[in-house]
């Protein structure tokens, strides 16, 4: 029996081809992330605490940050060598064009004590002394920067002053390395333009030979019990725990696509396998003859496909590496730092290579069962040569049930606002129309079909028949589509549900023709009292809120607020003034708040001038229930809270003034903030919604794998029924069917059951986009479900040209033999 294994595998090779290439496939995606995230991890290991080479000792700030005193008090304690504060942050570089130097930029406090300097210098030195700086090279290189001249670097503290360059340092591949400029400044210099009243953390150098145990004893009786203290191992692992924390996160992601295409391959090879076992009803049959018992089929058809998948594997690991490598193209292509190679472990060696041998033995089993099952005299006959037989009435019956459950689900998830039933409900349903598809592939194959049959007569009506021949077969084959498509259509609809909902909510919200944003941070403090300075502009409105227990209090504008407001429900909006404030719905009812009345917030007294309606936010994820808002005057809230900055300022131009001149007095005062950016309401619709575009194409791109190999079962079936139908074919040609008519066959045959699989996998992933959505929606935000039907449609074309390709060799393998010969094929 092992011998005919072998044989076996061997003859019927052509016939595994395509069903081995959807377990390459599978393999390489798993051996791909596995390579790419171990790479990933060990450059994460390699470089975790590369700015620490010199530190013994460090204290972390838990909560408040470490004032630089404390600092000096480390510095003089017995056996320390050097003590220096360390912060990251923020900040901004001037270029040379006298625009901000783009990308958000990384800025660092450097140690000045050469005990503590970890940095590899490219050029020039470390900054010594305040009013020096270093930059990464690649910056200084692309900018043309010299290492002396001066930089203007700008931050949370107001506009950019000249440093000067004393140095360029490699931080490529870091974890400083994020994208755009690296800064390092000395400490005090770090403090004051990020804004930090402190350091994060303390690092410490201790003298040769002092004990560091005892040492960190003194450090902690200095920095005081609210400070971590740690030794040079436990820094270590905790700049490991850092540097691969999201990385973890991210292999789990890359992890569930490539169980999505896993998935896919499963559905592939057990459909392959239910066809070939089949058409060797006859070599079986034989095999009982002549004394092989049902066992020992049984086994050896398993054996055959676990070479199969074991020789698939091995070609699937070898094509993981190009996975591996498309990967870090994609990454890269979001602009994404990455850092180290791909690394084959023996771990993702035989995790590939059992998890595709397991795979395809476990996909065959079922199909092996059902082909022992048929007689040795009946499987000598014509009719057993591709026995049909129709689904049971159980898995049918379980398959409506499973079908209605999880469109209730989907349907229920808005009204409850529960995220699980959206996952159970696309769950249930997907069960529902694998195990219902033998009834409704095939009824949507027919209607679908009446439109190929008016077009093309007698070719679309043969097509629409072969395809709905065999019920199972070809709703195996559609249900591999809907897996892959399904997913693709709930991240298009859902990207473009969110789209919609945050371009309404920012016409609702925003009502100015200018907005002044912070890269990575709040507003420089004095950049709004400058616009306001400028008579070009007529408003200049900083977005500033501060949480006072369960109420969020706004700084508000009358001018933006009376363009902005939707309801009054008391009062007068207009009556917003100093001492006076606007309350929101909600929150008035909860309170007993009426217009007129005197409340107290912050500790100071306001007049209710009105009870407006409640807002819905741009993004969920209010600090404070929705529609608990009180909207106070600019200057009354600068007079409670005087620190308190935002990220967006509001800014219209004064009466008579063009938007052009508006712009330019803008930009003209922006100049010397380069961690500040101006932009109109278009500009900010798409920085809102550039991500949800970014995390679309990446999903997409990831998703693309599993529709390639459900095309391939495509392409997989109509092969194995063309050699099914062989004589078929050849009478059909005998009696003029045309070799174009053939190819047209074969053609229609394959659009139809693309066409079913994708259009059902389009419902599925709208209807658990319109769930996401409605619980999103009643959790807050104005989201509803938007269709994109261009990209629908570009998903069903792309579909349909696919499977005309798949329907390429199919086609030629049927016309490749001679019709003489093949009516006269066993």
């Amino acid at each position: 029996m092992l011998r005919l294994t072998l044989r076996q595998v061997r003859a019927d090779g052509l016939r595994l081809l395509l069903s081995s290439l959807a377990i390459v496939l599978g393999v390489a995606f798993v051996a791909g992330t596995l390579m790419f995230t171990d790479g990933m991890r060990a450059g994460a290991y390699e470089r975790a605490g590369e700015f620490d080479r010199h530190t013994d000792l460090a204290a972390y700030a838990e909560t408040d940050p470490l004032p630089p005193a404390l600092v000096d008090r480390v510095r003089a304690l017995d056996g320390v060598a050097a003590a220096a504060g360390e912060l990251t942050g923020s900040a901004g570089v001037v270029g040379a064009d006298g625009r901000p130097v783009l990308g958000y930029a990384v800025l660092a406090a450097v140690p000045t004590e050469a005990a503590l300097q970890s940095y590899d210098v490219v050029a020039g030195r470390l900054p010594q002394r305040p009013g020096e700086v270093v930059l990464d090279d690649e910056t200084v290189a692309e900018q043309r920067f010299t290492v002396g001249g001066p930089v203007s670097i700008g931050g949370r503290d107001g506009a950019a002053r000249p440093y000067t360059l004393v140095g360029t340092v490699d931080v490529d591949g870091s974890s400083r390395d994020v994208g755009g400029p690296y800064i390092g400044l000395t400490g005090p210099d770090a403090l004051t333009v990020s804004g930090e009243k402190g350091y994060g953390r303390i690092m410490v150098a201790a003298r040769p030979g002092v004990d560091t145990a005892a040492l960190a004893d003194r450090i902690r009786a200095v920095v005081g019990p609210d400070v971590t203290v740690r030794d040079r191992d436990a820094i270590l692992d905790a700049a490991v725990d850092d540097a691969v924390r999201d990385l973890r996160q991210f292999g789990m992601l890359l992890g569930t696509f490539a169980a999505v295409a896993v998935v896919v391959a499963g559905f592939v090879i057990a459909n392959t396998f239910a066809i070939v076992l089949a058409q060797r009803s006859r070599r079986t049959a034989l095999l009982r003859l002549v004394g092989a018992t049902r066992g020992q089929i049984y086994r050896a058809t398993l054996s055959e496909a676990a070479v199969t998948g074991l020789l698939a594997s091995v070609v699937g690991v070898l094509a993981g590496a190009a996975v591996a490598g498309g990967l870090g193209v994609l990454l890269a292509g979001t602009g994404a730092p990455l850092g180290g190679g791909l690394t084959l472990t023996p771990r993702t060696l035989l995790l590939s290579l059992g998890l595709g041998t397991l795979l395809t033995v476990a996909s065959a089993a079922l199909p092996a069962w059902q082909g022992t099952r048929v007689a040795p005299v009946a499987a000598l006959t014509d009719a057993a040569v591709n026995p049909v037989r129709p689904a049971g009435r159980i898995r049918l019956a379980v398959g409506a049930l499973a079908l209605a459950a999880g469109v209730a689900a989907l349907a229920g998830a808005g009204a409850t606002g529960q995220v699980v039933l959206v996952a159970a409900g696309g769950l249930l349903a997907f069960g529902g129309i694998v195990a219902f598809g033998p009834v409704l592939v095939p009824a949507l194959v027919r209607v679908l079909g009446g439109p190929f049959r008016a077009a093309f007569g007698a070719t679309g009506g043969l097509a629409v028949s072969n395809a709905v021949r065999n019920p199972r077969r070809v709703a195996a084959t559609a249900t591999a589509m809907v897996i892959g498509i399904g997913l693709v259509s709930a991240f298009v609809v859902g990207a473009a549900s969110v789209k919609s909902g945050i371009e309404r909510a920012v016409d609702a919200r925003i009502g100015v023709d200018f907005l002044v944003t912070g890269i990575g941070g709040d507003l420089p403090a004095t950049v709004a009292g400058e616009l306001a300075a400028r008579p070009e502009l007529g408003v200049v409105h900083e977005q500033r809120s501060r949480v006072v227990g369960d109420v969020q209090l706004r700084a508000a504008h009358p001018a933006l607020v009376r363009r902005t407001l939707s309801a009054v429900d008391a009062g007068d909006p207009a009556g917003l003034g100093p001492g006076a404030v606007l309350v929101h719905r909600e929150l008035a009812a909860t309170r007993g708040w009426t217009a007129g009345s005197t409340i107290t917030l912050a500790g100071r007294p306001f007049r209710v001038a009105a009870v407006v309606a409640d807002e819905e936010p741009i993004l969920a994820g209010s600090p404070v229930p929705p529609g608990h808002l009180v909207d106070v005057l600019d200057a009354d809230f600068t007079a409670m809270f005087p620190t308190v900055r935002g990220y967006l300022a509001e800014v219209d131009p004064a009466a008579g003034v063009s938007v052009d001149e508006a712009r330019t007095a803008v930009e003209s005062v922006l100049a010397r903030y380069p961690t500040v950016n101006v932009m109109d309401q278009a500009a900010y619709k798409k920085m809102l919604t550039g991500t949800v575009d970014l995390v679309l194409g990446f999903v997409t791109a990831l998703l693309g794998l599993a529709v390639v190999i459900s095309l391939v079962g495509v392409a997989n079936t109509l092969s194995l029924s063309v050699v099914e139908r062989t004589r078929e074919t050849a009478v059909l040609r005998a009696v003029g069917l045309s070799r174009a008519g053939m190819r047209g066959v074969l053609a229609v045959e394959a659009v139809l059951t693309a066409l079913v699989g994708t259009l059902l996998g389009i419902a599925l992933g709208a209807g658990a986009a319109a769930g996401a959505m409605a619980v999103v929606a009643r959790i807050g935000g104005d989201f509803t479900l938007v269709l994109p039907w261009a990209r629908i449609g570009l998903i069903v074309a792309v579909a349909v040209v696919a499977a005309l390709l798949a329907s390429v060799l199919p086609a030629r393998r049927a016309l490749s033999r001679p019709v003489v010969a093949s009516l006269g094929a066993d």
